[in-house]
This record gives C-alpha cells, structure tokens and sequence, in this order.
C-alpha cells in the first residue's frame, strides 16, 4: 500500500476548475457586452448578423449563449470544490465531461471544416471571419473544453482519493 503526500491530487482539481470558471466567466462577459450593444469583435465572429443583429440573434445567441457560459461557470466552480461527494460529485462530474465534449467536438469540428474547406462556404462568411475563427475563436473553444475535461478528471481524483485517505488508503483500486 503505498501512500501520497497531503494534497496531492486536490491542488490539481482545484487549478483546473477555477481557469475553467474563469473561461466562462470571461466568455460570458463577452456574449453580455455584445447583447448590450458592444460590437468590438462581434462582426469577425457573427459576420452579417452583427451589423443587423436581429432580435432571436440577440436573445439567443447574445444573451442566451451568456446565461449558458454563466451556468458553465458556476459548475466549474462546483467541479473545483473539494467537499462535494456522492450523487452530487457525480452528477457533476459527468456534466462536467458534457461541456467538455460538447466544447471539444465544436471546437475541432468547425476547425476540421474550415481547414478542409469541405462546405465549400459560400460568400456570407468573409476570409476574415475564416481567419479569426481559426486563428481565435475555436482555439479559444478548445481550451475551454480542455480546461472542463481536466477539472471533470481531477475532479474524480480529487473526490474519492480524498475519502480514501480517511480510511488509510492512498489510491481507491488499493483495497484491504
């Protein structure tokens, strides 16, 4: 049986579900201040629907995709706590791998599609919005999505490595 320093494991989750709180925060303050009227970026990243910005674009795709990042936000900061256990632990945990494939296959998707250029876009997305969404945009996506999966990872390390520890054993396949 052998046995880890105090707080190994616990640090990591911990790191990986604040930086993954602080992308969506941040993703969020973004998709707020274009729902109030900002437009600094928005047109590399909506293309013509930021110069017409019609009311379901701004409802759903401004402030709701907000609400959205805002609700990654807070179960980042869940994945990141330390004293979550059973259902709960678990039930976020795997909301957690959720957002982080569903982030991943967004992100490397569209990156696949515009690298292939197999849609063959036609002339309503700009070399420019192609450039900025593959130079910015998904990457950004895609970091995110990591940061998700490693807190979701951590976070599983984390928990139960942390009530074994209580009972004296330092890795939850070490059973007596």
């Amino acid at each position: 049986m052998s046995r880890e320093p105090e707080g190994t494991g616990s640090g990591s989750a911990s790191l990986w579900g604040r930086i993954a709180c602080l992308w969506a925060a941040a993703f969020a303050g973004l998709h707020f201040y274009w729902a109030v009227g900002g437009d600094v970026g928005l047109s590399i990243s909506a293309g013509p629907l930021a110069a017409e910005r019609p009311l379901w674009f701004v409802v759903a795709a401004l402030w709701g995709v907000g609400a959205l990042c805002l609700l990654g936000a807070l179960l980042a900061w869940l994945l990141a706590r330390p004293g979550l256990r059973g259902v709960p632990a678990l039930l976020v945990r795997w909301l957690g791998w959720g957002v982080s494939a569903l982030l991943l296959v967004r992100g490397v998707g569209i990156e696949v599609l515009l690298l292939t250029d197999t849609t063959h876009l036609d002339t309503s997305v700009s070399e420019e919005q192609r450039a900025w969404t593959l130079a910015l945009w998904n990457p950004w996506i895609i970091a995110g999505g990591l940061a998700f999966g490693l807190a979701a990872l951590r976070s599983r390390r984390h928990t139960f490595v942390g009530a074994d520890r209580r009972r004296g054993l330092a890795d939850p396949s070490d059973t007596p």
